[in-house]
């Protein structure tokens, strides 16, 4: 039997992202830590089907879970490509459990994987902003600049060069054309 949370295991807080679930004391792993629940919706029945929001959560083909209800608080998780809980998913029962899939610590924001379909139509179009993307794409900047950088030194360095034999060969003509004029013993004017 698995071991469930208490509602005081975690609180609703201000993240990056906007509202999320946070740990507000240790959580193991395996322990259930929430219930996604709402109105079951028949894909069949059109009217249903229409419905457009952001805490539809699919149990299979046929049956959906709106949860876009207040007292659904397991709707304020968010998605995480690297995630710390995941969705326990009971068709039969229709219902949807999140368990932690690691140990989550105090203040930690709990996270799950949305899932392809929900990360092309809502995340991609404006890019992921979970933690692991987030530092992804630091290092990606940190790379290009660092690259930039490079190629800016690199023309510098070539710039000197040609600027450098540019005024070697300057300076040899001038000297060279100072050597005549003393070798003849004339000055040119």
């Amino acid at each position: 039997m698995p071991v469930i949370a208490s509602s005081k295991s975690y609180r609703v807080g201000r993240s990056k992202t906007g509202l999320g679930l946070f740990a507000t004391m240790p959580i193991k792993k395996g322990t259930r830590i929430i219930r996604y629940f709402g109105p079951i919706l028949d894909c069949r029945i059109p009217e249903q089907d229409d419905i457009e929001n952001k805490y539809l959560f699919e149990l299979n083909g046929r049956w959906t879970i709106d949860g876009s209800v207040r007292k659904n608080v397991a709707r304020y998780i968010n998605h995480s490509c690297r995630p710390n809980a995941e969705s326990d998913v009971r068709p039969r029962e229709r219902k949807v459990f999140i368990r932690a899939i690691k140990n989550i610590e105090p203040g930690d924001e709990i996270n799950y994987d949305y899932g392809t379909d929900y990360f092309k139509a809502y995340l991609k179009p404006i890019g992921c902003k979970c933690p692991s993307c987030e530092a992804k794409r630091k290092k990606q900047r940190a790379e290009a600049r660092a690259e930039r950088a490079k190629v800016k030194a690199r023309a510098e360095r070539k710039a000197q060069k040609a600027g450098a034999k540019g005024a070697k060969a300057a300076k040899k003509k001038k000297l060279n054309g100072h050597a005549v004029a003393k070798a003849s013993g004339r000055a040119r004017v």
